[in-house]
């Protein structure tokens, strides 16, 4: 009869087990949730050796969400400073009568600001107007001021689908290569830019923003987009030095 009265109180406690499993699991669950949403390391740090302190070994745990909390942060980090480019940027472009001609979009790869051809470029010529290469020189410098000289930028140039009619160039791909290199050459002459954060590259009209149908389709497409590179993106591009 004490035999099976003690059973019986041992199958009662076994829901312990369980539930101190599912506290612990909990407490994982919450201190990766807050690791993800929060950019002060110094909070996460404290929360992971309480949590190391309650369950003993728990570096794996802990530096599984430090790796998540500091990439997350330093993504969050990086979204901002490219919103504040923009923001200025987009200010300075307002100020000056230029939203027609140039526009700004943060995307994964980074900040684009697109201008179109018009603004620097004769048809079907790829030198930069004179008269223009101050533009570009101050939008470099507010690149710099607003985030500093870390992240790469690729200059892409892109044309239409219509074909290249002159002696100079062979073809749209030509024209985009070129007119890309001369923005470049610009922004290391006259603007300062180290040679080693920048590369130049045509499109031709492979890469089109809008259906070539059209006249507004086609002025949309010849463009020369300047990139500022996400800095997640600064390994890959070291590694093709």
């Amino acid at each position: 009869m004490y035999e099976e009265e003690e059973q019986e109180h041992e199958n009662h406690e076994r829901w312990l087990l369980s539930y101190a499993d599912f506290i612990t699991l909990l407490m994982i669950f919450f201190i990766i949730m807050y690791a993800m949403s929060s950019i002060d390391k110094g909070k996460y740090e404290k929360l992971t050796t309480a949590l190391n302190q309650a369950m003993g070994d728990g570096s794996a745990i802990a530096d599984t969400g430090s790796k998540m909390g500091g990439e997350v942060g330093n993504g969050l980090i990086e979204n901002e400073k490219l919103k504040k480019v923009k923001e200025n940027i987009d200010k300075y472009l307002n100020e000056n009568n230029l939203s027609d001609s140039v526009s700004t979009t943060i995307e994964k790869r980074g900040l684009v600001i697109s201008f179109k051809d018009s603004l620097f470029f004769d048809s079907g010529k790829a030198e930069v107007r004179p008269e223009q290469v101050d533009k570009l020189i101050k939008i470099s410098k507010i690149i710099n001021q607003s985030m500093g000289s870390d992240n790469f930028i690729k200059v892409e140039g892109h044309t239409d689908s219509v074909p290249v009619h002159n002696n100079d160039y062979k073809s749209n791909w030509d024209l985009s290569v070129m007119r890309a290199s001369n923005v470049a050459q610009i922004l290391i002459d006259k603007a300062s830019v180290s040679p080693e954060r920048l590369s130049a590259t045509g499109y031709g009209e492979y890469r089109p923003k809008a259906e070539n149908s059209t006249n507004e389709g086609k002025a949309t497409n010849r463009r020369v987009d300047l990139l500022i590179m996400n800095s997640k993106y600064n390994e890959v591009e070291n590694n093709k030095k």
